[in-house]
């Protein structure tokens, strides 16, 4: 039992350092479990033979994930997208599987083995794209929108990649140690049975996993909440996934398919949240312990002995899978850098490549030897993928922006009024609407033509152009001008840009929209009149609705609201005095933070003089203002 315990807790200390350095350095938390995985098997040797004994047990968290990924599709939103869908994502997977079974019957492997290989290559990393996107906030661009539709049509066709690899099987691979019919032997209730006799024990199986999970899980959920204990509608819900899973495994289907089956029938279901939070944690767990296994399983004898044959297929798949995905680029009419963006996002294996790749070793279909470099080759373009990241980041993007925004000719401004809005973003088109409905006069600049295309549509007169360059703010009448507003999404341009008005036109009102405190203070410095923090307001209106939430009087939150601000007005004197001293390296912090604690003493001694929290069961229950 010790020996257990210790190494469930190399697994997971590895796991614990591994993945947020990982993550930290934009590799991805797949990434990270990998190397943690190397670095407790082959590098320290903390970890052996028992990793191809838990790898069984976590590929369970392929199974989960395919049951969350059922409850995730939405039959009406897949029927939208079905163009990028079927067609985008059918010919990538279609296209790198057969150019990838080219490629390895053309090395001499039987075509069974070489199409399984095409299978494996033709899958991109969904953990470590849609999470790069994510944090990179390009999941919104026509690029991510396509990726995003490409990886969905990979994880449906794992479900039938999974359901064909073992009509693959090899005679000559049968009765090795990794083989699942000798492992399986016994565990089947098709086995000796005639060919239509399988074909009904598999429908029947497939009926009732479909059936049983529209018109059984709904009653069988209910009495279980009815119990109100969250452990056993945990234990319902494992129950639910890992019968599946075995009653697909005795009629010799994937149970995976079967959980994906489940999933899409339980996603209308009312329960299918409350499923989703107590499947997540068992699934990222096991997915992790999955990728740390194989990880642990890498062999560096094959890595040293065949590094040139490995380095060279890890090449030849991004370069192959990219080239393909950059001609459906250009097919399907993703131009410019989001087609770039699909392109590098996409070039790489996945993790599901892993996956297929040990359900092919158990179901001889791929030998184990080849399947140590295969491994190795899948790994390495998952390795290379925040590279791929880094090249769209810093050589692609910059180069398209320059060739759509700052190579563009500035608009010919052929109009000037009192007040010139400069930035529509988020911030600036509510200004310029305000402004707009009370018939006042403005002049709009921005340097994205996104922008000004979307303040046109809502026939607000605008020009494209950089309106922290000085000849177009003379164009568009700074010199007459009564008001600037500054709502630019760049802060050293909006300071510089208050800068050089207040100097040679000191008659022009500013009013500039900061980012935070200190961009406010910068801003105040360079001669702004007004400034304004963009979260200020809305933060205090949302403070208000809590009190109020809290059993607070309207009207008092309004007065408790205004007392915040006036007791911040009162001490702000301060503490920008405090700031400059931190910016010139005098008193670092503790004149700023005692000066916080003043005002925060202040602020505290005022709103209590005749208010006191009331008790909880005094609370009445909020209606949100507006609806009565």
């Amino acid at each position: 039992m010790t020996a257990y315990f210790i190494q469930a807790f190399i697994y997971l200390l590895a796991a614990v350092i591994a993945v947020p350095l990982a993550k930290r350095f934009g590799l991805g938390s797949v990434l990270g479990y990998l190397i943690a995985g190397v670095v407790i098997g082959p590098v320290m040797g903390l970890v052996g033979q028992e990793t191809s004994t838990i790898q069984h047990f976590a590929e369970f968290g392929v199974v989960m994930m395919l049951f969350l990924i059922g409850m995730e599709i939405d039959p009406k939103a897949l029927w939208a997208m079905r163009v990028r869908l079927l067609g985008l994502g059918g010919l990538q997977v279609t296209l790198t599987a057969a150019a990838g079974m080219a490629g390895a019957w053309w090395l001499g492997l039987q075509w069974q083995t070489a199409l399984a290989v095409g299978l494996i290559f033709a899958l991109s990393s969904t953990a470590i794209v849609l999470q790069t996107l994510d944090e990179k906030g390009l999941s919104k661009t026509e690029g991510g929108r396509n990726t995003f539709s490409v990886l969905l049509f990979q994880d449906i066709a794992v479900i039938p990649m999974l359901a064909l690899i073992p009509l693959l099987a090899l005679p000559g691979l049968k009765g090795n140690p990794t083989s699942r019919s000798s492992q399986d032997a016994g565990l089947s209730l098709v086995a000796g049975l005639p060919g239509w006799a399988h074909a009904l024990v598999v429908v029947g199986a497939v009926a009732a996993v479909i059936v049983g999970g529209y018109y059984l899980s709904r009653p069988l959920f209910r009495y279980v909440v009815k119990s109100g204990l969250r452990e056993v509608f945990t234990a319902t819900a494992l129950m639910l996934v890992i019968g599946i899973a075995a009653l697909m495994s005795v009629v010799n289907l994937s149970p995976a398919l079967g959980a994906f089956l489940a999933g899409v029938v339980l996603a209308n279901s009312e329960f299918r949240h409350e499923l989703e939070a107590n499947i997540e944690p068992f699934k990222g767990l096991l997915l992790g312990l999955f990728f740390i296994t194989v990880g642990a399983g890498i062999n560096f004898e094959v890595l040293l002995a065949e590094w040139g044959a490995i380095v060279s297929l890890g090449a030849a798949v991004i370069v192959v899978k990219a080239l393909i995905l950059f001609a459906l680029a250009k097919m399907f009419g993703i131009h410019s850098s989001n087609g770039w963006l699909f392109t590098l996002g996409l070039a790489q294996a996945g993790e599901f490549g892993f996956v297929l790749l040990t359900y092919s070793v158990q179901n001889d279909v791929i030998p184990l030897e080849i399947s140590q470099i295969l491994s190795l080759v899948v790994a390495l373009s998952m390795f290379l993928t925040p590279l791929l990241f880094i090249v769209y980041d810093r050589i692609v993007l910059p180069r398209y922006r320059r060739s759509q925004n700052d190579d563009r000719d500035a608009d010919t401004i052929d109009e000037q009024a009192p007040v010139i809005v400069a930035g529509v973003g988020r911030f600036g088109q509510i200004v310029c609407r305000l402004l707009r409905a009370n018939s006042v006069p403005i002049v709009v600049l921005d340097h994205e033509i996104e922008q000004i295309e979307n303040v046109r549509r809502i026939n607000i007169r605008s020009f494209f152009g950089d309106a922290s360059r000085p000849d177009l703010l003379e164009k568009a009448g700074i010199e007459q001008a009564r008001l600037l507003i500054v709502a630019i999404d760049d802060r050293d341009r909006a300071v510089a840009m208050v800068t050089h008005v207040k100097k040679f036109f000191p008659g022009v009102w500013v009013l500039a929209r900061a980012f935070d405190r200190g961009h406010g203070y910068q801003l105040l410095e360079a001669g702004a009149d007004d400034v304004m923090s963009e979260t200020y307001h809305s933060a205090l209106e949302l403070g208000g609705y809590a009190l109020t939430a809290m059993g607070v009087h309207p009207m008092r939150a309004k007065q408790m609201t205004w007392a915040f601000v006036e007791n911040e007005r009162a001490h702000d004197a301060e503490l920008f005095e405090a700031w400059k001293e931190i910016e010139e390296g005098i008193n670092f912090s503790p004149r700023y933070g005692e000066l916080f604690m003043k005002l925060e003493e202040s602020l505290s001694t005022s709103m209590q003089r005749d208010w006191e929290a009331p008790k909880p069961e005094d609370v009445p229950v909020w209606t949100p203002p507006g609806k009565d």
